[in-house]
């Protein structure tokens, strides 16, 4: 059963492997150019395997928070779609997309009122996951 100690997922693939690959890749070439400094026969490709490790790091970092921005765009619809189903208005907007994302843990019967105090208050996600008493489990996010 999901609650606010185990709501949070790693991907074993991407956070257990690649990340750290990737990262001792970047690490070494950091090495091997500054063991190839001086070498004229061997400094442009250190230099490619650096710049190389560096894009590819870079990438596998931004393919995560786009693939997370796209996630939070679908909650925040979904969550602004089942604000409106219960209570006839959408979301307060003063809620940032961090709060509504966090509002999606509230259970259909506290979800309106924790979504106006959040508002009021403006409390931050973590606060407002730790003020769910019905938690909603979302197996979906990764």
């Amino acid at each position: 059963m999901q609650n606010y100690a185990n709501h949070t997922r790693l991907d074993l693939g991407y956070h257990r492997i690649l990340l750290p690959v990737l990262f001792l890749t970047f690490v070494g070439s950091c090495v091997n150019l500054g063991k190839s400094w001086g070498d004229h026969e061997r400094i442009y490709n250190a230099s490619l395997i650096l710049v190389l490790s560096a894009c590819t790091l870079v990438l596998a970092v931004y393919a995560r928070v786009f693939a997370l921005k796209a996630q939070d765009r679908a909650i925040r619809a979904e969550e602004n779609f089942r604000h409106h189903i219960l209570t006839g208005k959408l979301l307060d907007p003063r809620l940032s997309v961090g709060q509504i994302v966090a509002l999606r843990f509230a259970s259909d019967g506290e979800f309106p009122s924790l979504a106006a105090r959040a508002a009021v208050e403006n409390l931050p996600p973590k606060e407002i996951k730790l003020a769910v008493r019905d938690w909603r489990a979302d197996e979906y996010r990764v």
